[in-house]
C-alpha cells in the first residue's frame, strides 16, 4: 500500500532564527534549510501544487506563502510498486545543495534519477549533491516528479487529458522553470544550467531535448546509459493505458480518476500487455503535442544541435540484473543460449551469437560471455545510435565508457549499470554507490565529477586532468574510458559493434 505524506511543515520564522540556519527567497516564498560543512541544503522545496487535484493533468505551479518553511526534510516520492520510502500523489519536491546564496552565479547541476519511468525519488543518498556541490563551486538540484501511470499513462483516447502521456515530464518542465526563476536565489545561474541523469532519467534528458517546450531552459545536458532512442508510440501507449485501466476495475476515464490512489498503483504492477513480461510499461509518448518526434528517430532534433551533450555508458551494464546468475557462476554451455536470449533485444540467433564471441574473445567463461554479448546486444546499442546521430548534424557530443569494476564478487559483476551515479556525485564513500572507497575509486570520482562540473560551467568536459577529449565523430569514434587508468579509445569493442550491426535495436517498452 502507498503511504501519504503530507506538505513541508510551514514555521514561523521566529521558530528557525533561534537555530541560525539559511534562509532563502523564492518566487513563492522563504525556506529553511540547514548549512554544514560549507553547503546549504534545501530539501523539500514546493515547485508544484499538489497533483491530487488534476490528476494525469498538467501540474500548476504551487500557491504563494508568507511564513518561512520547512526545507530540512525530503517530500515524499511519486506513488510506485515496490516503493522504500513515503509516497503520496502530492509529490512536485525538489532539493537545492549550493556552496552559498551570495549572487554567485554558480552553474546550476539539476539531475533526473534512475528507475525507468516507473521508480525512484530524488532523495535517494547516493545523488545527495552536497560532495558535488563543494567540489565543483555549483548549485546542485534533484527532484520529484510524478512516474509509471501517473505521470505516462497516454489517456488522450481514453477521455482523459491530451497530455496525460508525458505529464511527468511536464512536471520535470515546471521544475526547471523553478531552476529558471527562483535558483538566483540559491546562488545559482539561471543562465547555465545543465541537465543530467541515469538510466530513466538520461532517457528524460534527450527526450526534453526533443520538446520544444523544454529546450529552452537548459544549456547543457548529460546522459548516463540512458539509451533512450524512440518514445512509445500512441497506439502502444493507448492499448497499455486501456489494459491499466481495466486491471484497476474502472470502465472509464471519469471512473479512473476518482479511484484510490493505492488501487491505481497496485494496477501498474500487471505484466505488460505486449511484451507478456515485467511491469506494465510507462515511458514518454509520442503524442504529437507535448512530444513531436522521438528522441534520435529518424535523427538527432536539430533543434537541439546547438545544446553540447556527454553520452555515458557502463562496459558492463547488464550485470545490474544479471547479478545474482554471475555471483552464482552457474552458467554452462549448455544453459547459455536460453539465458542470452531472455537479455537481449536485437533479434538475433543467441547460438549464432555465442559462437561469434566465442570467437572474440576463446579465453572466457559462459558467464563472462553472457555478460559481454547481453550488453552489446541490449544495453550498448541505444547509446551508439545518440552518438552517431548527433555527429552526423554536427552536434557537439562527448562519449564516455566506465570500464572500473566494482569490488564486489571479485569483479564478476563488472562495470554495472548505475555504478557512475556515485562516481560523479563523489559519493564513493558510501556503501550504496558499490564502487568502493579506496584511493583508486576516489580519484576516478574526481575526474568523473570534475568534467561534468566542466560541462555545466563551460560547454566542455574536458581539460583538468583529463587526457584530450576529442568530440565524438563517426571516423575515429573517440571515447573517454573512465577506469584505473584514465584514456581515450577509438572506437572501443569495434568488434563486438560491427558484430551487432547485423540487426535494429528494437528499444523495449516502445
Amino acid at each position: 500500500m502507498v503511504g501519504m505524506l503530507a506538505a513541508p511543515l510551514v514555521m514561523p520564522h521566529s521558530a528557525f532564527a533561534l537555530r541560525g540556519d539559511p534562509v532563502a527567497v523564492s518566487r513563492h516564498g522563504p525556506v529553511r534549510g540547514v548549512r554544514r560543512d560549507g553547503i546549504s541544503a534545501f530539501r523539500g522545496i514546493r515547485y508544484g501544487a499538489d497533483t491530487r487535484l488534476n490528476r494525469f493533468a498538467v501540474a500548476a505551479p504551487p500557491m504563494p506563502w508568507r511564513d518561512v518553511a520547512d526545507a530540512t526534510r525530503h517530500g515524499a516520492a511519486a506513488p510506485q510498486t515496490g516503493a522504500g520510502e513515503p509516497t503520496s500523489e502530492d509529490c512536485l519536491f525538489l532539493n537545492v545543495w549550493t556552496p552559498g546564496l551570495d549572487a554567485g552565479r554558480r552553474p546550476v547541476m539539476v539531475y533526473l534519477h534512475g528507475g525507468a519511468h516507473s521508480h525512484g525519488s530524488g532523495s535517494d543518498p547516493v545523488t545527495d549533491g552536497a560532495n558535488l556541490a563543494r567540489r565543483g563551486d555549483v548549485v546542485v538540484v534533484t527532484l520529484n516528479h510524478r512516474l509509471a501511470a501517473l505521470g505516462y499513462a497516454y489517456l488522450a483516447r481514453l477521455g482523459g487529458p491530451a497530455e496525460s502521456g508525458n505529464v511527468g515530464n511536464l512536471d520535470i518542465v515546471l521544475a526547471l522553470r523553478w531552476v529558471r526563476d527562483n535558483i538566483a536565489g540559491f546562488g545559482g545561474d539561471p543562465g547555465r544550467v545543465m541537465i543530467f541523469g541515469q538510466s530513466g532519467g538520461g532517457a528524460k534528458v534527450v527526450t526534453l531535448m526533443a520538446m520544444p517546450e523544454a529546450r529552452p531552459l537548459f544549456h547543457a545536458a548529460a546522459t548516463m546509459s540512458g539509451q533512450h532512442v524512440t518514445a512509445a508510440g500512441p497506439n502502444h501507449a493507448t492499448e497499455r493505458a486501456k489494459a491499466w485501466m481495466t486491471k484497476a476495475g474502472a470502465a472509464n476515464f471519469a471512473e479512473l480518476a476518482s479511484l484510490p490512489v493505492e488501487r491505481l498503483v497496485d494496477a501498474m504492477g500487471m505484466t505488460d500487455p505486449l511484451e507478456g513480461k515485467g511491469e506494465i510499461s510507462f515511458t514518454s509518448t509520442l503524442d504529437h503535442h507535448v512530444l513531436p518526434r522521438h528522441p534520435f528517430y529518424p535523427d538527432a532534433p536539430r533543434e537541439a544541435a546547438h545544446i553540447p551533450l556527454i553520452i555515458g555508458n557502463t562496459h558492463d551494464e547488464t550485470g545490474y540484473w544479471l547479478q545474482k546468475t554471475l555471483i552464482a557462476g552457474d552458467t554452462t554451455w549448455d544453459n547459455l543460449p536460453a539465458r542470452l536470449a531472455r537479455e537481449i533485444v536485437k533479434d538475433v540467433d543467441p547460438v549464432w551469437l555465442i559462437a561469434r564471441y566465442r570467437d572474440l574473445y576463446p579465453g572466457r567463461s559462459p558467464g563472462q560471455i553472457l555478460l559481454a554479448a547481453s550488453t552489446a546486444a541490449r544495453s550498448w546499442p541505444g547509446h551508439l545510435i545518440q552518438a552517431e546521430e548527433r555527429a552526423r548534424i554536427g552536434a557537439p557530443t562527448w562519449m564516455y565508457q566506465l570500464d572500473f569494476a566494482a569490488p564486489e564478487a571479485g569483479g564478476a559483476l563488472g562495470a554495472f549499470h548505475t555504478l557512475d551515479i556515485g562516481l560523479v556525485f563523489a559519493n564513493t564513500h558510501l556503501a550504496a554507490a558499490r564502487t568502493g572507497n579506496s584511493p583508486e575509486a576516489r580519484l576516478l570520482a574526481d575526474c568523473m565529477a570534475d568534467a561534468f562540473v566542466r560541462l555545466a560551467r563551460t560547454g566542455d568536459p574536458g581539460g583538468g586532468d583529463l587526457p584530450r577529449w576529442p568530440i565524438f565523430d563517426l571516423s575515429t569514434r573517440a571515447t573517454m574510458i573512465f577506469d584505473r587508468d584514465v584514456r581515450v579509445e577509438n572506437d572501443p569493442r569495434s568488434a563486438e559493434r560491427r558484430l551487432l550491426a547485423v540487426a535494429p535495436y528494437n528499444k523495449p517498452g516502445g
